[in-house]
Order: structure tokens, then C-alpha cells, then sequence
């Protein structure tokens, strides 16, 4: 079975280039025959019509009543004067079919022939022979005279010339012919190879592509549709190896989001089996011993207040960053600046456990559209957050102003470098950037429920560390001057 484009072209091409030339080959030949014949039986036609003109006017001359007779009689003459006109060789036959007189016997063989028999029988006939490069024909026909048969004319006429000549325009137009199939088979062969060496070639490239080798590539100077199929398999190749580059990070991305969550989950569970373990123990022997022991009394109340109170905390921004992921609030004027200042003013006391020191510049009619509840929790996280993650005995810098139709709030304070890849991860939730550092019971929460509520509000939110200085920079949309009139 042939498997090859190729080889499949170039035999398809030699059966059709073969077979139309035997077609036109004998289609030639036939027409040529025809044409021939035609051409044959049209002078052997005025032939005949002079013969029977000359044989007429002899007749009327000599008035002979017997025309058996006398045309046997004036058979010599007839056929000398015939003979000289018509440039053929003549016979001149009885009605029985018996030669009277021939100047060249050669040319008359002795046996009856078919055309001399159709004369016999009243008919007008020829043959036609071929020997060698000579073509003559022998053309019979009875002579009538006044309605009455009184004898046969045979012709023995020479149509070599005619046939070498048709010959030789056949061998010519074979020639010709052979010659254009022989260009064309030329050319479909190089056009067969013009287009199945490129097809080898993607069959090559694809069978890579399948065996994963996604780095082949087609080079085809062409402009036609093979060169735009070469680029269109060149940039599939490429989107194909890019969807697998964005595949393969989306992968890595759920891994590492796996092992952030595994990492939550875990510290989580530690740190709520931890506080309930110790409540759980003080419980225990505070129902033992009662109030016999003061001290301890004492002691285990303040532990079991503070282990709930931490536990509690924790559950609390659980449950906030389920309920910012799917909740939608309602919306209120707020006056973003108010909101700012108080928390800064709150959360100064914070600061100054940590000996650290809050400066803040707020300007008034921070207004936008938005959750109070949510804008002040928004502020609390990023403050302490700041906090937390200052150098020792720095200060937190809390900028607010209103920038065109935006509401620009920026949070700096001094802190150790930060590479960009963990910049861009901060905002994932169970992160932590200083992982061995962490504050007890923080769970790393407070970014995400940050970009959570800034989702919310359709804002924008960014971090940047340049120069030993972490700045995080909340864009709010403030609340136009319609939006104010419509809601008073």
C-alpha cells in the first residue's frame, strides 16, 4: 500500500499523462483518417464525373446505336485520352468485369478485387492499399449511357504525396503533443514536490509536538498557503506552550496555596487546641480544689479570662473573612477622615506597647460612599499591621487627602527589606512574611480582610518597600458633589 503524497502524485500523474496521450494519439490518428478519406473520395468523385463526360461526348459523336460494342471498340482510345487527362492509369472492363484494354496490365492485378466486383454489381467502389511509404487506390464504376450499362472504368490513382504529407503532420502533432505532457509531467512533479516536502516537514514537526518537544519550529520562505499554514503552526505552537507556562504557574500557584492553607489549618488548630487545653486544665482543678487555694483561684480565672479572650479573637477574624468573601454591604456616606483619626488616636495606645509612635495628617471631608463598620476595620488592620512590622522605637506614618475624584490614604513606617515576590504575596491569605517573628496569635488574616473590604468599595490598594521604608498606599473613590445632593 502506498503511504507516500509523493509517490501517490507521480503515479497518478504518469496514468493521467499516459493515457491522455494514447486518447489524443487515436483521436489524431481517426481524424486524420477521415479527413483523408473525405479528401480521397471527393476527387475520385470529380473523377468519375469527367470520365463519364469524356465517355458521353464519344458516344455523341460517332452516333452508335450498339454502346456494348462500340465501347469495346473505342476502349484503347478511351483509355490512352483518360489516361493523359486524369494522370491516373486506367482500365477499361467489360459489364462481366473482363479487361478490354489497359495501357500498364502492372497495375491491375488479375484477380477480381472488391471494388471491381461492386462495379460488376452495378455500384461504384474503391480500395485502398498500403505497401511501404505508397498509398494508391482502385476505383471502380460503371459507365452509363442513355440509361444503359455499356461497360466498367477502373482507376489506378496514386495518393502517396496525401498520406506523407497527413503522416507527417500525425508524427508532428505526436511529436508536439509528446513534448507538452512532458513539460507538464515535469511541472507537476516539481509542484508535487513544492508541496509534499513541506507536509513531510509539519508531519516531522507535529509527530514532535506530540512526543512533547514544544520547541520545534517550521522555516518556510513562502508566501503562499503553505508559508501562512507554517506560521499558523509556529503560533499554535507558541500559545500552546504559553497556556502550558500559565498551566504549570497556576499549578505551582494551588500547590503553594495548598501548603499555605495546610499551614494555616495546622497553626490554627494549634493555636485554638492550645488556649482550650489550658482553660480546659485550670476548669479542671479550680472545680477540684474550689476557692481553697486564693491564689491559684486567682490565677486561673485571669488565665481562663485572657485564653478567651484570645480565642476569641481569633474566631472573630475567621468569621470576618467569611463574611467580607460573601457578604455584600450596605452602602453609606462616611466620612473616611473622622473614621481615620479616631483609629489612629485608639490604636496609639497599641503603639505604645511596642514603644513605637503614631504621626498622622488627615484632611477634613474624607467622604465616600461605603461600610462604616468596614472602613474602620480597613484602618485598624493596616495600622497594626504597621506596627507590628516596624523597626524598634519607629514611627508610623498615616497620610489622608483627597486627590481629584479619589481619596488617597498612605501608611509608612520603617521596616526591613522586602523582596517583590513576597510584596506580591501578602495579600493571600495564612501568609506570613516574617514567619519566625509572627505575633502570638496572629493567624495572618489581616491583609486579605484589607483587600477584601477595598474590593468591596471598588477601590485599589498597593505596597511598596523602597529604602528601608514600607508604604502602603488605599485609593477610595470620594463621593461627588451630585452623589452628596442626591443624598441629602
Amino acid at each position: 500500500m502506498i503511504r507516500k503524497i509523493s509517490i501517490k502524485f507521480l503515479i497518478g500523474f504518469f496514468l493521467i499523462f499516459s493515457l491522455s496521450f494514447v486518447v489524443l494519439d487515436q483521436t489524431v490518428k481517426e481524424f486524420i483518417r477521415s479527413s483523408n478519406q473525405s479528401l480521397v473520395t471527393d476527387e475520385l468523385e470529380g473523377l468519375k464525373n469527367n470520365s463519364n463526360g469524356y465517355v458521353y461526348q464519344a458516344f455523341l459523336i460517332n452516333h452508335y446505336s450498339n454502346n456494348q460494342l462500340y465501347f469495346g471498340e473505342i476502349a484503347k482510345e478511351i483509355a490512352v485520352d483518360l489516361n493523359r487527362m486524369t494522370d491516373s492509369r486506367v482500365g477499361i472492363y467489360s459489364l462481366t468485369g473482363k479487361l478490354l484494354y489497359t495501357p500498364d496490365r502492372s497495375a491491375f492485378p488479375s484477380d477480381m478485387e472488391s471494388d471491381l466486383q461492386q462495379a460488376v454489381a452495378g455500384n461504384t467502389a474503391y480500395s485502398i492499399t498500403y505497401n511501404g511509404k505508397s498509398t494508391t487506390v482502385l476505383f471502380s464504376y460503371p459507365v452509363i449511357i442513355d440509361g444503359a450499362k455499356v461497360g466498367i472504368l477502373r482507376f489506378h490513382k496514386d495518393f502517396s504525396s496525401l498520406y506523407q504529407q497527413t503522416g507527417q503532420i500525425l508524427q508532428i502533432t505526436l511529436y508536439i503533443a509528446l513534448a507538452i505532457f512532458a513539460a507538464a509531467f515535469l511541472f507537476s512533479y516539481i509542484l508535487s514536490r513544492h508541496i509534499t516536502i513541506p507536509l513531510v516537514q509539519l508531519t516531522k514537526a507535529s509527530t514532535e509536538v506530540k512526543k512533547g518537544n514544544l520547541g520545534i519550529r517550521l522555516h518556510f520562505k513562502r508566501k503562499d498557503e503553505i508559508g501562512r499554514l507554517a506560521d499558523n503552526f509556529n503560533d499554535m505552537i507558541g500559545k500552546i506552550s504559553h497556556q502550558i507556562e500559565i498551566i504549570e504557574k497556576d499549578r505551582d500557584h494551588l500547590k503553594q496555596l495548598h501548603e499555605q492553607e495546610k499551614r494555616f489549618f495546622d497553626n490554627i488548630t494549634h493555636e485554638l487546641k492550645t488556649p482550650l487545653t489550658s482553660i480546659l486544665g485550670y476548669a479542671e482543678i479550680i472545680r477540684q480544689n474550689g476557692e481553697k487555694d486564693p491564689i491559684f483561684f486567682t490565677k486561673g480565672m485571669n488565665h481562663i479570662i485572657e485564653e478567651s479572650r484570645r480565642l476569641h479573637s481569633m474566631v472573630l477574624k475567621l468569621l470576618e473573612v467569611s463574611r467580607n468573601n460573601h457578604m455584600t454591604h450596605e452602602r453609606r456616606i462616611v466620612d473616611a477622615g473622622i473614621i481615620l483619626r479616631d483609629v489612629c488616636e485608639s490604636m496609639t495606645i497599641r503603639a505604645n506597647r511596642y514603644h513605637k509612635r503614631i504621626q498622622y495628617d488627615v484632611t477634613d471631608e474624607l467622604l465616600l460612599l461605603g461600610d462604616r463598620d468596614g472602613v474602620r476595620q480597613l484602618f485598624i488592620n493596616l495600622i497594626d499591621n504597621a506596627i507590628k512590622h516596624s523597626l524598634p522605637g519607629s514611627i508610623v506614618s498615616v497620610k489622608g487627602k483627597r486627590v481629584e475624584d479619589r481619596i488617597e490614604f498612605v501608611f509608612s513606617n520603617p521596616s526591613d527589606p522586602l523582596d517583590s515576590e513576597y510584596i506580591s504575596r501578602l495579600f493571600q491569605p495564612f501568609y506570613f512574611v516574617h514567619s519566625v517573628d509572627t505575633e502570638e496569635g496572629s493567624v495572618g488574616l489581616g491583609l486579605s480582610i484589607v483587600k477584601s473590604i477595598i474590593k468591596q468599595m471598588d477601590g485599589a490598594i498597593h505596597i511598596a518597600n523602597e529604602h528601608n521604608l514600607t508604604i502602603v498606599t488605599v485609593q477610595l473613590i470620594a463621593l461627588s458633589e451630585v452623589e452628596m445632593e442626591t443624598s441629602s
